[in-house]
């Protein structure tokens, strides 16, 4: 059984070659993991300790192999100079999932009708603009609900 490097620990991909390994014993060395991923091992050090990032073929296969989908959403997010921009998905409970989905459903029926207000002329005003930035907001919350609700499902139901 390999031992759990500390310089890696918080690195996303260390943390979940580590959690998988539960389930895979190759997994609990660098050598197993690197391996099973197909990429050599002290490139996979240096991924886990931070000084490089992995290619997106990588971070498809770790999320494969590790079962570890939110791998592709923090990499698209915090790696992929084109996520800058994405919404911020974290794995949750499917519970905390239902709940935040539950809540923005009641947001966005009174987003649609004000969308609806907004562009029926056909025009959108000085004071239309807030009110489309708050239902784009609204959109954006969903949006992250929808993933964070994909990525439990991909890691749970697999």
């Amino acid at each position: 059984m390999g031992k759990h490097v500390t310089k890696a620990a918080g690195n996303v991909f260390a943390e979940a070659r580590y959690q998988a390994a539960t389930f895979n014993d190759r997994l609990f060395s660098r050598e197993g993991a690197s391996e099973e991923l197909g990429i050599d091992r002290s490139r996979l050090a240096r991924i886990e300790l931070g000084s490089k990032n992995p290619f997106p073929d990588e971070v498809l296969m770790m999320a494969d192999i590790y079962n570890a989908p939110e791998l592709k959403s923090y990499y698209c997010k915090n790696m992929c100079p084109l996520g800058k921009d994405f919404p911020d998905v974290k794995l949750e409970a499917l519970d905390r999932i239902s709940i935040k989905a539950l809540s923005s459903f009641r947001k966005i029926s009174a987003a649609k009708e004000l969308l609806l207000d907004i562009t029926e002329d056909g025009v959108i005003t000085e004071n239309e603009k807030g009110d489309l930035n708050e239902i784009i907001k609204t959109l954006d919350e969903v949006s992250r609900i929808t993933q964070s609700l994909k990525i439990w499902a991909e890691k749970n139901l697999e």
